[in-house]
């Protein structure tokens, strides 16, 4: 009985012999193959949607990228090359190397440390000025109702997009010594005043016309700034008692600080550019008294075709700017405070 229990086979394993295996495992290449097959048939059109996505890309750059390189790297690489040169426009160009460095560095050419004192003092007095009459302005537009404030804004903005032609004249017609102001003086007893023939009254009003000119965008992003505040922190602040002052300089100056160092920044590059004021108003007159770099290479270069000296002056101009604004930028972590 027992030989013969031990014989027949029970359900499951008479329904599969236990020397034979499931052919499971043979199904996973299958598998595998299917996948690849898939991967490699939804490949290319990835490829072509990537292939589409950057001629589209280039086709909106191109546009920017041409003008790039052909208004501003190309001439900028060209005056760096006509700097070690002695050319004139219609003449033969001569290779002097660093000679128009060495000629203004050196002092052969005195008229240049005269016109570089003049811009550097124009540009800091510039800025000075420019940034607190238009951080005060602002602050005080703040202050306003929004009719006011709106209309103010306008106002001090419309110097801005006026052509810079008009505003020459408008301010020689006025400083002019048989202009508005002298015959004003005269009326009443003062005398003429050489507003623009007086070496120091020349570069004073100079910086009178500029910062006319000027003053409105600096106040219309400074006002963007002060907009941008948070109020309970104000209100916060006055509740604790501080003066209007300690407000200002201590919770509105640093949340406003980026604006600030943005304007300082334009400030300055546009202080250093100045060209069309002198130029317009006292042509660097009296004698060498307004004269600025901008100006001085600008005659040189189309008045008397000195094109390498003109553009060896560019240079210094963009060398000296340059490091300013890197100086600004490695100080800015003293004062400017992003987390406000």
């Amino acid at each position: 009985a027992p030989r013969a229990l031990a014989a027949r086979p029970s359900g499951a394993s008479a329904a599969r012999p236990p020397h034979k295996r499931d052919p499971a495992p043979a199904s996973y290449p299958t598998v595998r193959t299917t996948m690849s097959t898939a991967a490699a048939t939804q490949a290319p059109p990835q490829r072509a949607r990537k292939r589409g996505d950057g001629l589209r890309a280039l086709a909106y750059l191109a546009p920017g990228m041409s003008g790039f390189l052909l208004f501003i790297l190309i001439p900028l690489v060209a005056s760096l090359v006509i700097s070690f040169f002695d050319w004139s426009l219609f003449g033969q160009a001569k290779f002097v190397g660093a000679g128009n460095y060495q000629r203004m560095l050196s002092g052969e050419d005195p008229a240049f440390w005269t016109i570089l004192r003049n811009t550097v003092i124009f540009a800091i007095s510039y800025t000075i000025l420019n940034l607190v009459i238009s951080l005060g302005l602002s602050y005080w537009l703040q202050h306003l109702s929004d009719f006011w404030s709106r209309l103010l804004r306008v106002i001090f903005f419309i110097p801005v997009v006026t052509p810079m032609a008009g505003n020459a004249l408008i301010w020689r017609l006025l400083l002019d010594d048989q202009g508005v102001v002298n015959s004003a003086l005269g009326k009443a007893g003062l005398g003429p005043v050489p507003w623009l023939n007086h070496p120091v009254l020349a570069m004073g009003s100079l910086l009178m016309m500029s910062l006319w000119q000027g003053l409105g965008y600096n106040i219309v992003v400074l006002t963007a700034g002060l907009n941008g505040l948070n109020t309970s922190v104000l209100e916060a602040a006055k509740i604790d008692g501080t003066t209007g002052w300690q407000r200002f300089f201590k919770v509105v100056f640093p949340m406003i600080s980026p604006t600030v160092f943005f304007c300082t920044i334009m400030t300055v590059i546009g202080a250093f550019k100045v060209f069309a004021q002198p130029y317009m108003l006292t042509k660097g007159g009296p004698g060498e008294a307004t004269n600025t770099i901008v100006l001085a290479l600008y005659r040189n270069g189309f008045s008397f075709d000195k094109l390498g000296y003109a553009s060896a002056m560019a240079w210094i101009l963009f060398v000296i700017v340059m490091v300013l604004t890197a100086l600004q930028f490695s100080q800015q972590k003293k004062w400017v405070n992003y987390d406000a």
